[in-house]
């Protein structure tokens, strides 16, 4: 038995690892823009006090609604402003369904987790239902795709860029982040210094669902040019598995969304630009399920790692009952 194998394989991928990086990075960057916007949804909802499992149910519902308008309208319109259109749809989509979530969880106080699972379910049935009524039965594509800018990377994968800075920069440096942060953890102190907590929650569960819905048109629009059931897969969930992971802050989930997203692009990778050598020869072996399944593998391991030690805000998925005056 060669007992330097095993180090010399480990070192072997370390190569390859760097020299496939120019070439992993864009793919990286890729699959990781619907996951940080999910994640950022996540961030602005449960730092203000409100949980949202519903996210991968806004993200294949806007996918369907933003694929749907620029399915309706590029020969009307024009496919160009057709794709534009169909970017506004899907994040006003995503709003309304943060304007609803917000009214069961802030207004009705209704159970968070239920609230977030209707939306999940709801979608994956709605969606399906009129993908097949709708646009299979016409046999004609969408809008097409948002043209590249560079590195094959599209106008959201770079708005994703500055969302986040934007996002950290605002919720620790601005007089919005202050009350969006003080709802979150002691919505009734910010009650008695005159923030209203209602409006506040309201306000960036709307905003977050909005950057979901986001997410859910550069799945449709501009990274496959399609629509397909249940094409989301998963990612509203792995994007609050990147959250936790950043411990609820924008750079953080970005951090943890192109953790993500690399052990997706590795199994991409592999088969494009198969390594060499005995290392080349083991990564060929391993069936492709096994690269498909390793995100939410790694999700489950980092969530069994890190929730014990992740501290959310003292106020997540607690309803506010505003006290009555004597």
């Amino acid at each position: 038995m060669d007992l330097l194998l095993i180090p010399r394989l480990i070192w072997e991928l370390l190569v390859y690892l760097v020299t496939i990086l120019p070439d992993l990075a864009p793919i990286i960057l890729g699959l990781a823009t619907p996951l940080a916007l999910g994640a950022l949804c996540g961030v602005l909802n449960e730092r203000s006090g409100v949980v949202n499992i519903g996210i991968e149910g806004i993200m294949l519902t806007a996918a369907f609604t933003g694929y749907l308008a620029g399915f309706a309208l590029h020969e009307t319109i024009g496919p160009a402003t057709a794709l534009i259109a169909g970017v506004i749809v899907a994040i006003a989509t995503g709003g309304l369904l943060g304007l609803l979530h917000a009214w069961l969880c802030v207004t009705v106080r209704a159970d968070q987790i239920i609230a977030g699972t209707i939306l999940n379910i709801g979608a994956l049935g709605l969606t399906a239902y009129f993908n097949r009524l709708i646009i299979t039965p016409s046999g004609q594509g969408g809008a097409g795709v948002i043209p590249s800018l560079v590195f094959g990377l599209g106008p959201i994968a770079f708005a994703t860029l500055v969302l986040v800075g934007a996002l950290q920069f605002l919720l620790f440096r601005s007089r919005w982040g202050l009350r969006t942060r003080a709802v979150g953890e002691h919505p009734k102190a910010a009650d008695t210094v005159g923030i209203n907590v209602f409006r506040q929650r309201y306000q960036n569960v709307i905003a977050g669902c909005a950057l979901a819905g986001l997410a859910g048109a550069y799945l449709t629009l501009e990274s496959t040019g399609s629509f397909q059931n249940g094409m989301t897969g998963g990612r509203g969930f792995i994007a609050l598995a990147a959250m936790i992971f950043g411990r609820w802050t924008p750079i953080g989930a970005f951090g943890g969304a192109l953790l993500f997203g690399a052990f997706t692009a590795l199994g991409v990778i592999v088969r494009v630009r198969p390594a060499g050598g005995e290392l080349g020869d083991l990564l060929a072996a391993i069936p492709s399920f096994w690269y498909a399944a390793l995100p939410y593998l790694v999700t489950i391991v980092i969530l069994a790692g890190v929730v014990g030690r992740a501290i959310p805000p003292a106020a997540d998925g607690i309803p506010y009952e505003k006290e009555a005056r004597a």
